[in-house]
């Protein structure tokens, strides 16, 4: 059988496969004059530190704080998510999960990484992959179990398929001992992974 993925050329093998192609890709568009450079590092530092998590956490802080704001989120995500500013590529089509005590929500994607970027910037490696896609619909309380995040027996979990035209956003419960605090103080504790329902936020008294 011929093999579509033989390369001639060495492998940096201390980047993650995801990172080697994304390098290997951006190398190629800008060695054909299709994309420069500095547009290329823009784009990355954006979603990386512009409108990554802490777009999503404004957005958790705001739900937390504003019974408004978060029934709004619950009837339309898109809408409510749109009038803080943020939207944009894979960000148009957005529905919120709410954890309670007797559910989890977490989020995958089955067949092709769908993530969205405006209120989560990047998304980790270990999203992509085919082991944590499939295990964690096979098998969600170990998955999260390996994620620090053990539930108890009552709690019911419901993992969410994100699709080209929906994407989710958890919103998870609000840490006890955050009474008080305000909005950006709050955005602080809301962790990536707790959006995607594979962490918790952090507790006020966590470092």
């Amino acid at each position: 059988m011929h093999d579509h993925h033989h390369h001639d050329h060495d492998h940096d093998n201390e980047l993650d496969d995801m990172t080697a192609r994304a390098r290997a890709l951006e190398t190629i568009l800008v060695e054909k004059g299709l994309v420069d450079p500095a547009t290329v590092d823009a784009i990355i530092d954006t979603y990386e530190h512009k409108v990554g998590p802490r777009n999503g956490a404004a957005v958790v802080a705001r739900a937390w704080t504003d019974p408004d704001f978060a029934d709004w989120l619950r009837r339309d995500a898109t809408a409510a998510i749109d009038s803080m500013g943020f939207s944009g590529r894979q960000g148009e089509h957005m529905v919120a999960v709410f954890n309670t005590p007797e559910q989890h929500n977490m989020v995958v994607c089955t067949l092709c990484s769908c993530y969205p970027w405006p209120v989560l910037g990047l998304p980790p490696t270990w999203y992509k992959s085919p082991a944590y896609r499939s295990r964690a619909v096979r098998e969600p309380r170990a998955v999260l179990a390996e994620f620090g995040v053990s539930l108890p027996e009552s709690t019911g979990i419901h993992v969410w398929d994100s699709t080209a035209e929906v994407r989710y956003l958890v919103i998870p419960e609000r840490p006890e001992g955050s009474e008080g605090m305000d909005e950006q103080a709050l955005a602080v504790l809301v962790t990536r992974d707790s959006m995607i329902g594979c962490g918790q936020p952090r507790r006020p008294d966590q470092p």
